[in-house]
């Protein structure tokens, strides 16, 4: 039995495609980037759900001005094309002709017996979903979510000169709240124990605790579905944007680590690198990825190679960095920051993971 489509998910890289429109024989997807994106999968505009959804769409039409928002519909109906039935209206309104269907099939919205099964997304300016809107044969009352959700987008900000800034990448909408909430319930549920940073003492990678360097509590995840969600969500919604910024296709991923800096202990790590030792030198990217943004004071990652700016994410966002870049984590100044930190590396440095593993060493050093 062929599996039925599944719709993308809140924080999914959109897949790239080519496709013709009324004015261009061959479309690239990925330049409509650097805006909010409305793409409705609609099938075809003899359908009468899909009629009456373009419609009311077109009372939108004063949005749709291709500098803040566009709106591509996806037809997969010949007659559209032939008869004219749908046409551009530009600046800011597209149809693509998806005559095979198979765009549809990649996004959703395409069932395994030819039929439609429509569906609306709403793009960042990466390219990621926004919402995903079903439309629940509830033509008004769709149109009207999507009118909601652009009306919430925010206003493009002024063109100005770029401040120098760390080479990081911060990409929101990696774990869901409810994955957030459940990591957080872990940790408290277990507890965390005192975390060392890592140092080569006489050929040996040896985790060295001294909290006047380092104050955090660390618990590893040993629950194997908690830890497949978290492999899940990084695959889906944060390894793309990393290689797309990047050009480093992460293979693994070092460690399914929650960790909780308080501010009743001065929570904080001073300035270092993630990949100086023996032990170490695989990892490539590290991946701060904040539960619970809003909800401490302090706390933010400062590169001071590059200034004094901080930088954070929302929460359920990461910020990405390469681990030969001096960082440090500022002091939580009031609550508790709750933090999911894995390494990623790739298949070349695997092999290098494995021959250093001889130098890591179970001894712990307290210098506290």
């Amino acid at each position: 039995m062929d599996t039925p489509p599944k719709p993308l998910t809140v924080g999914e890289s959109a897949p790239w495609f080519h496709l013709p429109t009324a004015s261009k024989p061959r479309y690239s997807f990925d330049t409509a980037a650097g805006r909010h994106v409305l793409l409705v999968f609609f099938g075809s505009s003899t359908e009468l759900q899909a009629r009456e959804v373009l419609q009311r769409l077109a009372s939108l039409r004063a949005v749709f001005d291709d500098e803040r928002v566009c709106f591509f519909g996806i037809t997969t109906d010949a007659e559209d094309v032939a008869q004219q039935r749908v046409r551009d209206a530009l600046p800011g309104v597209r149809f693509f002709h998806d005559l095979d269907g198979k765009v549809s099939t990649l996004y959703g919205a395409r069932l395994p017996d030819g039929g439609h099964s429509p569906v609306t997304y709403l793009l960042d300016p990466r390219l990621r979903v926004l919402h995903t809107l079903a439309w629940a044969g509830d033509p008004a009352g769709h149109v009207a979510q999507v009118a909601a959700a652009l009306a919430e987008l925010p206003a493009p900000g002024p063109v100005h000169i770029a401040a120098p800034q760390a080479p990081v990448l911060v990409v929101p909408r990696v774990f869901s709240p409810e994955l957030c909430q459940a990591l957080m319930d872990y940790y408290q549920q277990h507890g965390g124990v005192d975390s060392g940073f890592m140092r080569d003492i006489n050929g040996q990678t040896t985790t060295v605790i001294d909290h006047g360097f380092k104050r955090r509590g660390d618990r590893m995840i040993e629950d194997p579905p908690l830890v497949r969600a978290c492999v899940a969500a990084l695959r889906a919604r944060l390894l793309p944007e990393v290689y797309k910024a990047f050009q480093f296709q992460a293979s693994s991923m070092e460690r399914a680590l929650i960790s909780c800096y308080d501010a009743q202990d001065s929570g904080h790590f001073s300035a270092h690198r993630d990949n100086t030792t023996l032990a170490t030198s695989h990892r490539r990217f590290a991946v701060s990825l904040f539960l619970n943004s809003g909800q401490y004071e302090g706390g933010q990652l400062q590169f001071p190679e590059f200034g004094n700016a901080l930088y954070s994410a929302p929460a359920g966002g990461a910020v990405v960095f390469s681990c030969s870049l001096l960082h440090k984590a500022m002091p939580v100044t009031r609550g508790q920051r709750y933090m999911f930190l894995p390494f990623l590396y790739d298949s070349a440095s695997q092999a290098q993971r494995q021959a250093n593993a001889q130098h890591l060493s179970d001894a712990v050093i307290h210098l506290h």
